[in-house]
Order: structure tokens, then C-alpha cells, then sequence
């Protein structure tokens, strides 16, 4: 086999590859004349699957070769999720907003959007689903774990908004309503003002009925960037995203 042929034939390879494990963007009915946006990426013989919701306004940014492009901790870690041996699904926006803010993520129509799509990933997977939420995103993940929580097998926090002056802080929220388990996962430096690390108890001793419930302080990472509220900061893991994707992955194998 010649030289050419041969890188021909690697190149096939690579691009069969990369065909094989990249993602899809659904754009699913959740209400009347409302879509909402899910990138969805699954593997074989899952362990389970995740549904991710970013901070900020949520989303995932654009989608190149099947991947999303969103500097978000979760957004960006997601291959980790996949390595780990989950599916992945990523919450994006509904088609009537731009960005969603503290109070859209515990309005009704958000938890309606959630519902639908907890039943269309469902669909494409029996395995358990997992909530994930990170920043504001842990509002959305709260919010849907108390509502929809007979969808769902648990839920992670990851850099939760603790202030009380935020509308749906997780503190807020009516955690003693949970009943399912609980993973809590912070940075000890964290310096987001919304999301100071010595409130984060809060929400532990909140979970008066959760079965399972664990906070994770981590303490690792390095060279943070930016706004301390940011994804390249220490509240977006920076320089850990595989390990702390690692810890979340055990303990949802075995929640303890």
C-alpha cells in the first residue's frame, strides 16, 4: 500500500471517528409554539445520563463539528461526562427567551420546558438521569429537582448560588421537599459574590429528607482568569474540570 493511500485511509478513519462521537443539537416542542434547545451526545453502554445546566443565561454556545463551544464548566467538560461512561444532555434556551435569568428558572414554563425534555432524552435512553447544574444553573436544577423529582435519579451542585438577595438561591428553594440524593461539589476558593463558600452548608443542612446527601469542598486547579463570578475562574474549576467531573461521576455510581 502506497504512502498516500495509506494516509488517505487514516484520514478516513479519523473523520469516521469524530463522526461517531460527535453530538447533536434537538429542538424540542416543550410548550405552545416553544422550542427549546438540547445538545445530546450519547456512548455506548451508559452508566446513566446527565442533563447539564450551565450558568450565566444558560446555553451552550454554537456547535462546531459536534461539539459545543460554551466556556462553561459544564459546557466544557461534557467530553469528560461521555468519557466517564454517561449520555450527555445539555440544556440550551427556549425559543420565547433570550437568556434565563434567576426567576425564569423557577417559573412554570421552565419547568415545563424541563419536563418535556426529561421525557425526550428518555426516549432516546432508559438509563437514570442525573440533574447537573453549575452557578446559575444550580437554580434550574433545584428548582426542577423538587418539582420533577419522581423523573429523577439526583442531583449535583456544583458552585451554588447561596446568597439569599438572589431570587431562587438554592437556600431558598424548598430543599426539604428533596428526596432523592443530593451531591454538593464547591470550590474552597471560590469568590463569586453570590456563591461565597460558608454559606454553602446551608444547603446541606436544608436537605432535611434527602436520602443521600454530600458536600465536596475541593481545593486545586490553577491559573484563574477574569471575573471571579466567570467559568475561568476558581467557581468554574479551572485546571480541574477532569477531576471534579471524576468525583461526580463515582459518587453517582454510588451515592454515599
Amino acid at each position: 500500500m502506497n504512502l498516500l493511500k495509506m494516509r488517505w485511509m487514516a484520514l478516513v478513519i479519523l473523520t469516521m471517528t469524530a463522526a461517531a462521537h460527535a453530538g447533536e443539537v434537538l429542538r424540542i416542542p416543550t410548550r405552545d409554539g416553544v422550542r427549546t434547545t438540547v445538545f445530546w451526545e450519547a456512548v455506548q453502554s451508559p452508566r446513566g445520563t446527565v442533563l447539564l445546566f450551565p450558568g450565566g443565561g444558560g446555553g451552550f454556545g454554537r456547535v462546531e463539528d459536534g461539539k459545543p463551544q460554551s466556556g462553561n464548566f459544564l459546557v466544557r467538560s461534557a467530553g469528560f461526562f461521555n468519557e466517564a461512561g454517561f449520555n450527555v444532555a445539555i440544556f440550551g434556551r427556549p425559543s420565547d427567551l433570550e437568556e434565563l435569568d434567576y426567576a425564569d428558572r423557577i417559573g412554570d414554563a421552565h419547568l415545563t420546558d424541563i419536563a418535556r425534555v426529561l421525557d425526550a432524552i428518555k426516549s432516546r435512553s432508559a438509563q437514570p438521569v442525573w440533574l447537573v447544574g453549575t452557578s446559575r444553573g444550580t437554580v434550574s436544577a433545584t428548582a426542577a429537582g423538587i418539582r420533577l423529582q419522581s423523573e429523577v435519579a439526583g442531583i449535583v451542585l456544583t458552585s451554588s448560588v447561596v446568597s439569599y438577595k438572589k431570587v431562587g438561591a438554592v437556600p431558598r428553594q424548598d430543599l426539604g421537599a428533596i428526596k432523592v440524593p443530593v451531591l454538593v461539589v464547591h470550590h474552597a476558593k471560590d469568590a463569586c459574590v453570590h456563591c461565597r463558600p460558608h454559606e454553602v452548608p446551608l444547603i446541606i443542612r436544608g436537605l432535611t429528607q434527602a436520602p443521600v446527601k454530600r458536600l465536596v469542598m475541593v481545593d486545586g486547579g490553577a491559573d484563574p482568569v477574569g471575573d471571579p463570578c466567570e467559568a475561568r475562574h476558581w467557581h468554574g474549576f479551572i485546571g480541574m474540570e477532569r477531576e471534579v467531573v471524576e468525583r461526580i461521576a463515582n459518587w453517582i455510581a454510588q451515592p454515599q
